[in-house]
């Protein structure tokens, strides 16, 4: 007797005695081992080679700054208890000297502590460059926006407001060339030197690294440049007339800027100096 047709995997005979096939096997895959695209599929595109430069450049600038940034945090954080050797300024005039051909210029510095430099001097400079200088947390904003409203009312690009704390940063980082590049990286730097130095140091280093004329740098060389004294010697006359040339150092001399001095010893009379 015949045996009724069964499911296929099961012991079970089909119903109404239907017979069922076994399911054919399924091909073996051609497809590449380890995940390759079949044939046919569209390979990825690798990006273009100027944007992968673009941003190899990017990655490269970033770690450039943030390497400059360290430096100078590092060095502020070392002139804290010494003077710098150098500064951005005076490494600046010895390059354009040699541009020049000029084999006679020659660097005088000589940082002194602020207790071997006379009262009058720092006094004097501060009258002279940043009045508030105590008051502000190393930028002026109120200078800044006097500065901007006397540009706007003489149509003329806006100067000055720059306080003491941010011209001791160009000093001792950066160069007298004015770029907009300088600011964005004076502006934070101003801030760091103002909670790593404090007021005292930054006046002390501002007095000792500062032009007071063409290879003059620091109180102790323009006393002896300007005076034949010491930096302890000099008189109030003296130190306002020497405040007077910081403007412009290469341009001014104690014999033409008598009209300057007599308004930084005013000044010096108002802060009851």
């Amino acid at each position: 007797m015949a045996q009724a047709p069964r499911l296929p995997g099961s012991g079970r005979p089909a119903p109404g005695g239907a017979t069922y096939a076994r399911p054919a096997p399924r091909p073996a895959s051609h497809a590449p081992v380890g995940g390759a695209p079949r044939h046919g599929a569209h390979p990825r595109r690798r990006r273009p080679l100027i944007r992968r430069l673009l941003e190899g450049a990017l990655a490269l600038s970033c770690a450039l700054v943030a390497t400059y940034f360290g430096l100078c945090l590092l060095l502020l954080a070392l002139y804290k208890v010494v003077y710098p050797p150098t500064t951005g300024v005076q490494l600046q005039r010895r390059i354009e000297a040699l541009a020049d051909g000029d084999l006679s210029y020659s660097k005088h510095y000589d940082p002194v502590p602020l207790d071997q430099i006379s009262r009058h001097l720092p006094h004097a400079v501060v009258a002279a460059e940043d009045g508030r200088f105590y008051e502000h947390g190393g930028i002026d904003f109120e200078a800044l926006q006097d500065a901007r409203e006397q540009a706007e009312r003489r149509g003329r690009p806006m100067r000055g407001a720059s306080t003491i704390t941010q011209q001791l940063v160009k000093n001792l980082f950066m160069t007298t060339h004015r770029l907009v590049l300088r600011k964005a990286f004076e502006v934070p730097l101003t801030f760091a030197a103002e909670g790593i130095l404090g007021k005292e140091r930054i006046l002390d280093l501002y007095v000792n690294v500062v032009e007071f004329g063409p290879g003059v740098s620091g109180a102790e060389a323009a006393a002896r440049h300007h005076y034949d004294r010491s930096a302890a010697a000099l008189t109030r006359t003296q130190s306002a007339t020497l405040a007077a040339l910081l403007p412009n150092p290469h341009a001014r001399t104690p014999r033409n800027v008598g009209w300057y001095r007599s308004i930084i010893l005013r000044r010096m009379r108002q802060f009851g100096w």
